[in-house]
């Protein structure tokens, strides 16, 4: 958890119903199949080569398990199953414990909960029944089993004769004797206490299901979520009715509460909604809800603080970077979300559909105050923002022509023609100023334009095969190209020539679907990459598309860098490059198989559909990326993936990357060099050595008065680092103002250099990460003070009420006969 990385695993081969932990974390239980699993927990210091052992194995259920709970003392374990029964399992011996099978309801078992510091139990069922049950004993009587005693030869002898002399009188003298042992009444047995039904909704409509279900020991709270979006309070042991509250169509799959018990998570898997209520107060804590359909486009905004993504369902989402909540969400499209732009002002956004219209956003009012259309219906296809933030450009899908609007007064400027082919991709160049054009499609041409200027007048390049992607280099003096046969190729703007070329089709690598009739190796030869996004530098290019690989070339020596693999889920279809053998049998491939109904119907898949056909009753949806993008700070990058939007950031901390280093710059070295108040020195030497905590150290440890003699006491090659760390501590750090001196300074006394690396790019992801952190530290300042400033005027204007209700009450005193003041 420390270093956020995955040290070890354990495939179980088969989907896991649920997992526990133990309430004195020594072991955790995970239900399979009709099986129950229990592990030792890995510790620390445990000195095991394998984390995962496996202590215990039940295997008393005659069905698939689906719920299970610890007792208080991690002894007893209660499992619920779809064969309608709750099981009881102890994970050492007892003596007076043996396996108890639990059952009185009447459908499949969702959930089962041990009372605080007792056996008793409480199990609901998918129908909506609660069964409350009471245990015979207490924890505490629960008594380990130990082995009987071995007797001698002459002991067993002597009980056989004794045995021959007792007669049948003194038999029963016996029996009465052991009933009445007060060793026998600690024996664990169950009794019904009562049954109820949680709701009338559940009987009186039987497409209503129990679908979740959560219990607050402390306070006997249960909350149990229903199949049409439906949650109920309840209190146990009585079951009293507390709340009540629909909050979806879609069913309930998970529930939680935090300690308190005050706070309710609900999380729907079919909206992918995410709600936390406050049952007392009746209020929402939090709300939020993912793309319905799979994320198809996304873009940073220009300081890297925000992310807009568009769906398939055809709703564009604002996301803040920092805490990954979604908080503005747009609903004018009727159609698929084709692609995305930011604004370089961060003032509007810029979003283009399907259903043929381009819109554009306020970020301030957070409304649609622009929508493009074109003379005839076209299915946009993409769309592009220049650097000014004056003109837009959409390519069209099924005409073959692109659209230029401008954004101030709305109206369409020019129609660019010349593309035989569906126009998948444009971009504007990003140097300022500049109206540069560069568009592609499956006519196998790239085309640059100048629209503004000359038109339709354009330079043509041809291509090897269909282009599938077109990027700028930040720059603006090189595009890359990805095409259909695997390739990237890169051309130089001003002359068209061919730069360099990059046959990446092998390093995108390729699953194997499991209705492919052909194998990993041959369907490899129709993958390509269909999303390309340089660095922040422009030094390194990403590559992502029909596969689960995510590639990082240097743009330069066309070399792979890494790969990064976005997921092992195999949930999604292609993941393995091989077919599982179990579903290999002598009549082939069982996912070739069609699945009748009994009246003889076949589902038949329509041809070409590769996202899986919805109309099935399951469909693995195929892992692929759609859309990549680097972050302006240079600090991280993100994917539109099948699985979600997933962002990669640098981790700093567990990297030791040293700059400069010499022999004799230690830690003890930096620190005498502070005890001695060189601190230029100190400074420099911190960062020969690179390390994050003693940087912050020496830059805290410099008084105020000093920073403007250190900072000009730095050469330049020092200065680019020592920026690049305050921007980034301004995030977290408390001494707002201690820092933002320090960057007046540097700003102030290396403005002119920092101006000459602007020109190459060098330092814009610095000054984009300080632009970035400090508007994040305004923005949680305005609202201190806002509340500060509320909060005074409220108490304020308090204290005028009551000083003049005072007042009001002491002239009514005066006025009172035969009363003094």
């Amino acid at each position: 958890m420390v270093s956020r990385r995955v040290i070890h695993k354990y495939r179980f081969r088969r989907p896991v119903s649920c997992l526990r932990f133990s309430p004195d974390s020594k072991h955790f239980a995970a239900c399979k199949d009709n099986n129950v699993f229990v592990f030792k927990a890995p510790g620390l210091y445990s000195g095991e080569f394998n984390p995962f052992i496996m202590e215990r194995v039940f295997h008393g259920s005659f069905d698939e398990t689906t719920c299970m709970d610890w007792s208080s003392d991690s002894r007893v374990l209660a499992v619920g199953s779809k064969d309608m029964t709750t099981k009881l399992y102890s994970l050492e011996k007892l003596a007076n414990f043996k396996t108890y099978s639990l059952g009185s309801h009447t459908d499949s078992v969702v959930a089962c909960f041990f009372e605080k510091g007792s056996l008793d139990l409480t199990t609901v069922s998918r129908n909506g029944q609660v069964c409350v049950w009471e245990c015979s004993i207490d924890i505490d009587l629960l008594r380990p089993w130990e082995p009987p005693a071995k007797k001698t030869r002459e002991e067993t002898h002597s009980d056989s004769e004794d045995d021959v002399d007792t007669s049948r009188a003194e038999d029963s003298r016996a029996v009465e004797e052991v009933t009445a042992d007060p060793t026998n009444s600690d024996k664990l047995f169950y009794k019904r206490v009562a049954r109820h039904y949680l709701c009338d909704l559940v009987r009186e409509q039987r497409d209503v299901k129990l679908t979740s279900a959560a219990y607050h020991k402390e306070t006997h709270i249960l909350i149990t979520g229903f199949s049409n979006g439906s949650f109920f309070v309840h209190e146990l042991p009585e079951v009293n009715h507390i709340h009540s509250l629909s909050i979806s169509d879609q069913q309930i799959s998970s529930i939680a509460l935090n300690s308190t018990g005050d706070w309710i998570a609900l999380g729907c898997i079919g909206l992918g909604q995410l709600l936390v209520w406050e049952w007392q107060s009746e209020t929402y804590v939090m709300k939020q809800q993912g793309h319905f359909n799979n994320m198809t486009c996304f873009a940073y905004s220009p300081d890297g603080q925000y992310i807009v993504t568009g769906g398939e369902d055809g709703k564009v989402k604002l996301w803040n970077t920092s805490t990954g909540f979604c908080f503005v969400t747009f609903h004018e499209h009727t159609s698929s979300i084709s692609g995305v732009q930011f604004s370089r002002n961060r003032k509007f956004i810029i979003s283009a559909s399907l259903d043929g219209t381009v819109r554009a956003y306020d970020m301030t009012r957070y409304r649609n105050f622009r929508t493009f259309t074109s003379p005839r219906p076209v299915q946009f296809a993409c769309v592009a923002l220049d650097s000014t933030g004056e003109f837009v450009a959409a390519g069209g899908h099924d005409v073959f022509e692109i659209y230029l609007w401008s954004i101030k007064i709305g109206r369409l400027l020019e129609i660019l023609t010349g593309h035989e082919g569906p126009v998948v991709s444009v971009a504007f160049s990003p140097t300022p100023a500049s109206t540069a054009l560069a568009s592609v499609s499956w006519d196998k041409t790239l085309k640059l334009w100048n629209a503004v200027e000359s038109g339709s007048s354009h330079e043509t390049i041809q291509l090897t095969a269909d282009g599938l992607c077109v990027t700028y280099r930040p720059n603006g003096e090189e595009v890359a190209v990805s095409t259909l046969d695997g390739q990237i190729t890169f051309f130089h703007c001003k002359t068209s020539q061919e730069i360099g070329s990059i046959e990446g089709r092998n390093d995108l690598g390729s699953g194997r679907s499991d209705t492919d009739l052909i194998t990993a190796k041959k369907s490899l030869q129709g993958k390509a990459f269909t999303s390309l996004c340089y660095t922040a530098d422009g030094t390194c290019i990403l590559a992502g598309g029909q596969s689960k690989n995510v590639c990082i070339y240097n743009a330069r020596e066309a070399l792979l860098l890494k790969k990064f693999e976005i997921t092992q889920n195999r949930s999604f279809d292609a993941v393995d490059d091989f077919i599982n053998r179990r579903k290999m049998t002598e009549f082939g491939n069982m996912a070739l198989v069609e699945e009748r109904e009994e009246g003889g119907n076949v589902a038949i898949r329509l041809p070409g559909v590769r996202s899986g056909d919805m109309a099935a009753r399951a469909f693995k949806p195929e892992v692929r990326v759609s859309c990549l993008q680097f972050s302006p700070t240079g600090q991280a990058w993100a994917a539109a993936t099948t699985e979600g939007l997933l962002i990669y950031s640098l981790d700093k901390g567990m990297v030791f990357d040293p700059f400069q280093l010499e022999q004799d710059i230690t830690p003890n070295s930096i620190r005498k060099s502070l005890q001695e108040e060189d601190w230029a020195k100190a400074l420099m030497m911190s960062l020969k050595l690179n390390e994050h905590d003693l940087i912050q150290e020496v830059v805290e440890s410099i008084r105020p008065v000093d920073v403007e003699l250190t900072v000009r006491s730095l050469p330049e090659v020092y200065m680019e680092r020592t920026l690049k760390f305050v921007a980034s501590s301004l995030e977290s750090t408390r001494h707002v103002e201690f820092y933002l001196i320090w960057i007046q300074h540097m700003l102030t006394a290396y403005g002119p250099t920092f101006q000459v690396h602007l020109k190459q790019a060098q330092v814009m992801p610095i000054l984009l990460t300080l632009q970035k952190n400090l508007t994040k530290k305004y923005e949680e300042l305005a609202k201190i003070c806002d509340f500060n400033k509320y909060t005074l005027q409220y108490i304020r204007k308090l204290g005028e009420i009551r000083s003049s209700v005072k007042a009001q009450e002491d002239m009514e005193v005066e006025t009172v006969p035969g009363i003094g003041v």
